[in-house]
């Protein structure tokens, strides 16, 4: 699939540079540490400095949540996050990586994502950043691994990154809306949107977005309009809530070459 060339506007000193981006290659190696063959086990402590390595604060006048570095043309990276997390802040946006670097960032306009909660930001840098392996579908029982920065209202008692284990509960034949389809039982705070739901070889399966017991709005609605019932519902209310990353691939990642 070919995406129309995308425009991204950065701040060098004190100008606006418009820079055309075209059609960005996508490494399919999370990070260099990931050369072994797909059914290699990593180790926890590898998984979690492997998560670290890939989830980023997203900012605008506070921290707004978390995001994937999804991929790297050249200098441009671009990261995928929640649309609920940009709709709580206003631009310019900004990408505080890994490292501790803050950028600012600019939206990837696209109708591609339609409903789905789902967001692109660009960002430029010259330093070398992992980028996320996209992994298939998890299943019900499989082990993974949550991370993000979970929100504090006071910056001195900011905890930073977390990283979470669990389980899949259930992968639901039709999503609800936003496109959340996996359920686990990952402990996913307020801040923790928008960042990686991981399995044990280290590819990225998810995108956390919905934790449990939410304290407003109903969530637990179908795509289509429908509603799980009552008993379904209530079941599902005790599990955190990620989007496949699979859904991502359909809606404008088909393969490892193109977004």
């Amino acid at each position: 699939m070919k995406w129309q060339t995308l425009t991204l506007v950065t701040c060098v000193g004190s100008c606006l540079i418009t820079v055309p981006v075209s059609a960005p290659q996508v490494s399919v190696l999370a990070s260099n540490t990931l050369q072994s063959p797909a059914s290699t086990q990593l180790a926890i402590a590898q998984l979690q400095n492997l998560a670290k390595s890939l989830t980023v604060k997203v900012l605008s006048q506070e921290v707004l949540g978390s995001g994937i570095l999804l991929q790297k043309q050249g200098e441009i990276y671009t990261i995928v996050t929640n649309a609920h997390v940009l709709r709580a802040g206003e631009p310019p946006y900004k990408i505080e990586t890994p490292d501790g670097k803050i950028y600012r960032a600019v939206v990837v306009q696209t109708d591609k994502f339609e409903d789905k909660d789902l967001s692109l930001l660009q960002f430029r840098a010259n330093s070398n950043y992992a980028v996320a392996k996209i992994g298939q579908i998890p299943q019900a029982g499989d082990e993974v691994f949550a991370a993000g920065f979970p929100f504090t209202a006071s910056p001195s008692k900011d905890r930073g990154f977390v990283f979470r284990t669990g389980k899949v509960w259930r992968v639901l034949d039709k999503a609800l809306e936003g496109g959340y389809q996996v359920g686990y039982t990952n402990d996913i705070e307020k801040g923790m949107s928008g960042g990686p739901l991981l399995n044990f070889r280290g590819e990225v399966v998810g995108i956390n977005g919905m934790h449990a017991y939410p304290l407003w709005g109903d969530p637990y609605i179908f795509k289509d309009g429908s509603e799980p019932d009552p008993a379904l519902r209530e079941q599902m209310s005790r599990y955190s809530w990620g989007i496949p990353m699979e859904t991502f691939k359909q809606l404008g990642f088909e393969s490892a070459n193109n977004i």
